[in-house]
Order: C-alpha cells, then sequence, then structure tokens
C-alpha cells in the first residue's frame, strides 16, 4: 500500500492560518467587551484652557485657585462647568450677586471645551450621559414623595421656585431641562445643598427629573393659577378682590342715595 507524502510547508501554511483565525476572534471580542470610553481630546482642552485665561481667571483665579471675586473651582467637575456657562449664570454680571439663568455668553463648543478644561483640574461630577437620564421607567408616585422631601423647602411644592434668606430665592424648575436638574443635584449650585449619590442615587434623582418633568406639563384646570404659590396668594386674592367689590358697592351705593 502506497502513502502519500506531505510537503514540508503544509504544516506551517495550517499553523499560519490556526493563528490567523484565532488572533480575528480575539480582535472581534475585545472589540465587542471593550468599555467605551469618550477621550478629549487635548485641542478641546488647549482650547477651554485659552477661553477659562481670557475670561474666568480674573475672577476664579490663573491656576483656579480661587480670588477675591470667585471661589476656587479646582474639582468642581466638568457637570458644574456645563450648568453654569451653559445656563448664562456664569459670567456673573457682578460679583456678590445671585446668579440668574440669561443668555450665555459661550456657545456650546466653548462650554463643552471649557468643561473639558476644568475636568483636569480635579476629579468632579461629570455630564449626565443620556442613560443617565432616561425617566421612560420612573414612578410619578415615588418622584413625587422624594421631590417634596428635599426639593419643595425652598423651589416650592409646585416647583415655581421660592423666597430664601438674605435676599436670594431658588429659582423656578418650569422651563428647567433635565439635564439642568441632574446637573444641578450633583453640583449643589449657589445656596442649594448638594445631593450625592449616598444620598440620592441616579435612580433617584430620575424619579425627581420626571416629577418636575410632569409638573412642567400641568395646566391650571380651575383657570387663572395665581402662580401656583399655595393657599396663602390665593386668599389674599380672594380677601383683595372681595374688598374691592365691596368698596366699588358701598361708592355705588353712596351715590344713588344722594
Amino acid at each position: 500500500m502506497a502513502f502519500s507524502k506531505r510537503h514540508p510547508a503544509a504544516l506551517f501554511a495550517v499553523l499560519a492560518v490556526a493563528l490567523g483565525t484565532t488572533g480575528a476572534a480575539y480582535a472581534a471580542v475585545s472589540s465587542q467587551t471593550a468599555p467605551k470610553v469618550v477621550v478629549r481630546t487635548e485641542t478641546q482642552v488647549e482650547q477651554g484652557k485659552q477661553l477659562f485665561l481670557e475670561g474666568c481667571s480674573s475672577c476664579h483665579g490663573l491656576a483656579a485657585q480661587g480670588g477675591s471675586d470667585g471661589p476656587a473651582i479646582l474639582g468642581v467637575g466638568a457637570a458644574a462647568v456645563d450648568f453654569q456657562v451653559g445656563t448664562g449664570r456664569m459670567p456673573l454680571s457682578a460679583p456678590g450677586v445671585q446668579a440668574i439663568p440669561k443668555t450665555p455668553s459661550y456657545n456650546a463648543d466653548e462650554t463643552a471645551a471649557l468643561a473639558a478644561y476644568v475636568a483636569t483640574l480635579g476629579h468632579g461630577p461629570s455630564i449626565p450621559t443620556g442613560h443617565m437620564l432616561d425617566i421612560s421607567s420612573a414612578d410619578l408616585a415615588l418622584g413625587g414623595e422624594l421631590f417634596r422631601t428635599n426639593c419643595a423647602q425652598c423651589h416650592g411644592a409646585a416647583g415655581v421656585g421660592g423666597a430664601l434668606s438674605e435676599g436670594r430665592k431658588a429659582p423656578s424648575l418650569m422651563n428647567a431641562e433635565a439635564k439642568r436638574l441632574y446637573e444641578a443635584m450633583v453640583t449643589g449650585p449657589q445656596s442649594m445643598p448638594l445631593f450625592a449619590d449616598s444620598t440620592l442615587s441616579t435612580h433617584d434623582k430620575q424619579q425627581i427629573i420626571a416629577y418636575v418633568t410632569e409638573l412642567q406639563k400641568n395646566e391650571s384646570p380651575g383657570g387663572f393659577s395665581l402662580g401656583r404659590l399655595g393657599p396663602v396668594t390665593e386668599g389674599l386674592f380672594i380677601f383683595l378682590a372681595g374688598l374691592g367689590v365691596l368698596i366699588v358697592a358701598a361708592v355705588w351705593i353712596g351715590a344713588k342715595a344722594k
């Protein structure tokens, strides 16, 4: 019986094919399981640094260490910058006044660059992702309970804002976007306390955002809402309106008597 001899190169060919197949499979699996990390480009960080030195350092210091007109912002994170600059609260019109929302001085790209630069100065809350802002399965009842427990003391039960000490005020939430609500909770701007994940988890924050979003959609089926400030305002309105009617009636009766 005759046996055919294999070519000496056949073994190397089989080995090469096996190694190539193994490498391709490993690369495919690695690409599927590797975490997707958003990397800030050096160009964006450098742009943010330049913008910071030109527009922010006069109050916050050249190294963000703070100064007489502004606090240190080392470690505040990208979320704080995105909230303050993106809503126009920063830069302030004058030192010492409460920051109020206004037309932003920086566009979206410049705001992102500033946030990227400040994020390199210390660890802090990052800008919330779409997953963190997903409220599709939120429980409105739980959100209302969390809101009344943690937020209503300042923003009011209806989310329309309220007065604070020393002439400050808690802003209305009626026009606040979901991202801004989340950023405010994780950064604690001005008089607002900071709600870390140990205090309010991401899940809890989502419930609150869902509840506020529902408040924003609510109409006033009874007519004029009177600002939704509660029974004191409504009682005062009824008192003044009723007193006005009585005065007009008294004047009319006196005129008729003459």
